[in-house]
């Protein structure tokens, strides 16, 4: 994994939200095929992650989705470590959150980015969805069998297997409008090099909310079929 230095802060649980995501200590780890100026070919490895289904716009969903899964993060989970263990783990959010510990809560580093995906769009207006998947990557140490249960039937836990993606880096706010305008830069990129998209846009966030926006971290992935 990747190590990323920077600081974290702390927020209520009541002000919980996806767009006060702190920075990352890991990064799931991946090689780069190809760089040129903001834009990268990488290959991933396999990673595990929390994910969600949520309704509404962008932002909206960004909101609920990071709310469910942050639930499960800081202890509406059941540990696996034991026959019969019914308490909870707590996993270390890299967001700016607190929340009310609980009894035998282990704390584990999470990983970076939050990524939401759109839900059966088309590309072309891919930040304009009304159905999104958010998730967050889990901690490389974890496998699906010793990961927390989660207690919420709408988080699940699944691996992904290694891919390769495209990537475009860019500062600023990541609004639906540039993230979309974005995302119609990387799919030109992709064309005019005869790549083809095998799986809707996602937009990676990294920042909290007080950094500057152009000392912000943002990302379009999009999976590529590889060579």
């Amino acid at each position: 994994m990747k190590t990323i230095n920077l600081a974290m802060a702390a927020v209520t649980a009541i002000g919980l939200t996806f767009s006060e995501a702190a920075m990352a200590i890991e990064e799931p780890r991946y090689d780069i095929i190809e760089k040129s100026e903001n834009i990268e070919i990488r290959q991933y490895r396999p990673f595990i992650v929390a994910e969600t289904l949520v309704e509404g716009k962008m932002d909206e969903a960004s909101n609920a989705g990071f709310r469910l899964i942050a639930g499960y993060i800081f202890g509406n989970n059941l540990s696996v470590k034991g026959p019969g263990d019914q308490t909870s783990e707590k996993i270390a959010m890299t967001a700016p959150v607190t929340v009310q510990p609980a009894a035998s809560f282990e704390k584990i580093a999470m990983t970076a980015p939050v990524t939401i995906e759109p839900q059966n769009v088309q590309d072309a207006k891919a930040m304009q969805a009304s159905r999104w998947r958010v998730h967050f990557v889990m901690p490389a140490e974890y496998s699906l069998a010793t990961l927390p249960r989660p207690r919420n039937a709408a988080v699940n836990l699944r691996e992904v297997p290694g891919k390769r993606y495209a990537a475009l880096t860019f500062s600023g706010l990541a609004g639906d409008e540039k993230a979309q305008q974005k995302t119609g830069e990387l799919l030109s990129w992709l064309q005019a090099r005869t790549l083809v998209p095998a799986a809707p846009p996602q937009l990676a966030r990294y920042d909290p909310p007080w950094t500057l926006p152009f000392f912000r971290r943002n990302e379009i992935l999009i999976e590529i079929a590889a060579p």
